[in-house]
């Protein structure tokens, strides 16, 4: 399993609205610029992000977005499955998956499963709260 650049740069965009939270909405434009990605990709997985509540557009000029609810409510795992689908890293190891014709006697699915698993458990943990917080961190970390 790889994360596409959709998954990591929704990530990256609903950071970036968390960090800049002044109670203003925030231009994609500026987003944009901070984070060095192209504004019409942005605008393609803002829109992803949108219809799903994470973030609420306002319109007019003094418009941009903002999210819908406090960073800690949401998880990377939640803008990842949202962006990206499953994150199984391969697909018997999806609980929706129906029996493969190998069945039980594949002991490889014990691996994949435990796998997925572990990514599941990392992703879910972490909240943009947590980024925040890590991102904090590594800006006191540079001193001179």
């Amino acid at each position: 399993m790889k994360i596409s650049t959709k998954g990591r740069y929704a990530i990256r965009l609903m950071l970036d609205l968390a960090t800049n939270n002044s109670g203003n909405p925030i231009r994609l434009k500026d987003a944009a610029a901070r984070q060095g990605i192209s504004e019409k990709y942005l605008e393609q997985i803002i829109s992803v992000l949108n219809k799903a509540g994470y973030v609420r557009s306002i319109r007019g000029p003094q418009g941009g977005y903002m999210l819908q609810r406090a960073p800690e409510e949401y998880t990377v795992g939640m803008i990842l499955r949202l962006t990206e689908g499953s994150l199984a890293p391969v697909e018997c190891a999806e609980e929706e998956f129906a029996a493969c014709s190998r069945g039980n006697e594949c002991v490889t699915r014990i691996l994949w499963k435990k796998l997925n698993d572990a990514i599941n458990s990392v992703v879910d943990e972490v909240t943009l709260e947590d980024l925040i917080s890590w991102q904090a961190a590594k800006a006191d970390e540079y001193v001179i």
